[in-house]
């Protein structure tokens, strides 16, 4: 049974959720309600690579809906270099190491090095990108990219809030990946489909992004020829917006290994995703859904399950609150359980599951939308789709990202055994990774 802490935090987290989604239905009800959040702890980004190695930045990519990311960068000099390597930089940053043979191209490194600390800062990252014909170094090293969208019912959470950031940033140290967290719009202000349409939004900007940062590279290395021609192509780059190019990605990303992972109800906007993707097919090159992670998916459907039936009353997100959650995202005249937002296993769903990218579930022992979840990939398994299910004894709903709150051993174990399962789908050909 989970602890005598998880019990107490679970009730009153139920009281006071209860509170604010009650609220928030009379809100929405009158044509001039208003809704409110209660100020939730947030974790302010930092460019500068804290104690953990990780940096943060946050951006907004759409004036019109404020869609936001907190993109969580790994020290590049943190894997790339041996230790010998790393400690003479931060003994002597002005060394050579070329004569040494350490390192290829290391006089370039130790310049970038001096660009990449900022006055007064140790490892301020600064959005360095790399001058074109650059040698192989820890700069231009190439990361696998994890999208991940947040929990709270649609109706509550935040891509920068301290429990989401302490989790994105385990993700980012166990996997070396570079994690963007999506600030999706919430509801009711912002009712279904508005969370989903952002989710595929971002996957659509990661594309742009891409190939920009492409075209700005192949400008570089065409550095010395037809100079009218070159200012033919920048005048080309800079009509798609060059002006917008994301330097953390443009010099880190690898999108062609980007992975989905969903909590709760962002979940549901990850297989969303990961659906639309397939129908975009080429239009999103080089972008590539390898896999996709849903962790405790916030499903329903009319016919109740086993565990919707015997844990209604289950820790925090109870089967009341999460009706009352649904009623606020999904609009009135499509209030369903069977709505494809809701259900995954309607007749009909398109693509067709075979389409669907590997699947890894993680469920809660006393969760009770945990049935679903796992008949969810039962269904994938039938058509040959990899979709394993990770359960854990004695856990809660977003027990592994509430583990700051509720402190539990199987958080950590969760996140571990998420990053065996993802690097099979990230690691690059000649480093493939078995268990």
């Amino acid at each position: 049974m989970p602890s005598v802490a998880v019990k107490l935090y679970s009730v009153f987290f139920k009281l006071l959720l209860k509170h604010r989604l009650q609220s928030r239905v009379d809100a929405a009800a009158d044509e001039f309600g208003i809704t409110s959040r209660p100020e939730e702890s947030t974790a302010p980004a930092n460019p500068s690579f804290a104690a953990d190695g990780v940096a943060t930045k946050d951006i907004h990519i759409d004036p019109l809906t404020s869609l936001s990311l907190r993109i969580f960068l790994p020290d590049p000099f943190h894997e790339a270099l041996p230790t010998s390597v790393k400690t003479t930089f931060s003994s002597n940053p002005d060394l050579s190491l070329r004569a040494n043979g350490l390192f290829a191209g290391a006089s370039n490194v130790a310049r970038d090095r001096r660009s990449y600390e900022g006055p007064g800062s140790a490892a301020a990252y600064r959005g360095y990108l790399p001058s074109p014909g650059t040698r192989h170094h820890a700069f231009s090293r190439r990361l696998p990219v994890i999208l991940q969208f947040h929990g709270g019912g649609f109706v509550s959470g935040s891509n920068t809030s301290t429990a989401n950031d302490l989790f994105c940033r385990r993700i980012v140290k166990l996997l070396d990946v570079i994690v963007i967290a999506v600030g999706y719009r919430l509801a009711p202000e912002s009712r279904y489909p508005a969370a989903f349409e952002d989710g595929i939004n971002v996957l659509h900007w990661l594309a742009k992004q891409a190939n920009l940062a492409e075209c700005n590279r192949s400008i570089g290395n065409h550095r010395g020829g037809d100079a009218r021609k070159m200012d033919t192509q920048r005048h080309i780059v800079d009509a798609f917006g060059a002006a917008t190019l994301e330097p953390w990605l443009a010099t880190h990303a690898d999108l062609s290994r980007c992975v989905l992972l969903g909590v709760s109800c962002g979940a549901n906007i990850a297989d969303f995703v990961a659906r639309k993707a397939f129908e975009a097919g080429k239009l999103l090159d080089p972008v590539k859904i390898v896999a996709q992670v849903l962790m405790y998916p916030f499903f329903i459907g009319n016919a109740p399950t086993h565990s919707e039936i015997k844990l209604a009353n289950s820790y925090f997100y109870d089967k009341t609150m999460c009706i009352l959650a649904w009623k606020l995202f999904l609009p009135e005249e499509e209030f369903n359980f069977d709505h494809p937002a809701a259900n995954p296993l309607i007749p009909g769903r398109q693509p067709p599951l075979k389409f669907m990218p590997p699947t890894l579930t993680v469920v809660a022992e006393h969760d009770w939308m945990r049935d679903r979840a796992i008949a969810y990939s039962e269904e994938l398994r039938k058509v040959n789709v990899d979709a394993p299910v990770l359960e854990y004894k004695d856990t809660v709903h977003e027990f592994a990202t509430l583990d700051m709150l509720l402190k539990t051993p199987q958080a950590q174990a969760c996140a571990e055994d998420i990053a065996i399962w993802v690097k099979k789908y990230i690691s690059t050909r000649g480093h493939e990774f078995s268990y």
